[in-house]
């Protein structure tokens, strides 16, 4: 990061002057394991024109799913191709138990599934944390907030995510590839051009809404008019496709317009789990323009 005194305060890497109460500092990890740096991925232009996103050598270490999705007739056969690979290679159960061990007791096993049902229940928990753990790995994001504003490195509320996200009750089995396996899963299915998909097949966007309260959870960076702001989101946050639904979150609504290829997973590809908010989406993070408007 460069020394900005000279020219009146510090400023991050593209030049912008620093507020020292801004979550850790508006910072990003230098490297991450995709084909785009952390510092283009969070800025507001890559959201105008975005590139398609690879974590690196996932596709082609598991080439045989992919091979196998591209001849699924249908979605809901492909999501079972999908949850069958997942079962048989990370050795999954529906209840999340993995195999006997040698006492004949079946042990606890980490479950992007498990994952996905926690964190739509309440992202601040320790599911939630494992989830922003793998967007801080693979992305390069840094979370703005888990239970509370993340402000620096040397505080209470980095101590608490930096424990339960390697808890080890839901940081094992592989959970960061089982991770990797969803995006790509979830990027591939986008793209197939299903006719109940929600966008089309050479869709760049999706229109997604957020209900807040506050903007307690996001940093301002800029905010043009009353009915405009450049807010830094969470290194993962959830939307809806559904206005009236976001509106249940919140009194004030937060429209953008995200690239799908910061879309992390959303309830259609996997139709047959039952999760509950069937019009939530995981959306990558960073510096997203958003319409204000009152509920």
């Amino acid at each position: 990061m460069a020394d900005g005194s000279a020219s009146g305060g510090l400023r991050d890497a593209r030049g912008r002057l620093i507020d020292l109460d801004s979550p850790l500092a508006l910072k990003a990890h230098r490297t991450n394991l995709l084909n785009v740096t952390a510092n283009a991925l969070c800025a507001e232009a890559f959201n105008d024109e975005p590139r398609r996103l690879r974590i690196g050598g996932t596709r082609s270490e598991h080439a045989v799913l992919f091979e196998a999705l591209d001849e699924s007739p249908n979605s809901l056969i492909a999501a079972d191709v999908f949850q069958h690979y997942m079962a048989f290679t990370f050795g999954l159960n529906p209840d999340f138990s993995g195999a006997e061990g040698a006492d004949g007791r079946r042990r606890y096993r980490a479950s992007y599934l498990r994952l996905l049902k926690g964190w739509l229940f309440d992202s601040n928990n320790a599911e939630g944390a494992v989830l922003k753990g793998w967007v801080e790995s693979r992305f390069g994001l840094l979370p703005t907030y888990h239970k509370e504003p993340i402000l620096r490195f040397a505080s209470d509320a980095w101590r608490t995510y930096g424990e339960e996200k390697v808890a080890t009750r839901f940081h094992n089995n592989n959970i960061n590839l089982q991770l990797d396996l969803l995006y790509e899963y979830c990027q591939w299915w986008m793209r197939r051009g299903w006719p109940d998909a929600p966008m089309p097949s050479r869709a760049s966007h999706i229109r997604l809404y957020r209900g807040v309260n506050d903007f307690e959870e996001h940093h301002i960076v800029a905010r043009p008019d009353k009915r405009t702001a450049v807010l830094r989101l969470n290194n993962l946050s959830s939307f809806s496709i559904e206005r009236d639904i976001a509106g249940q979150f919140g009194d004030y609504i937060l429209e953008t317009w995200v690239p799908l290829t910061k879309v992390v997973f959303f309830r259609d590809i996997l139709p047959r789990y039952p999760f509950k908010g069937e019009g939530e989406y995981l959306v990558v993070g960073g510096d997203y323009r958003v319409g204000v408007s009152l509920l």
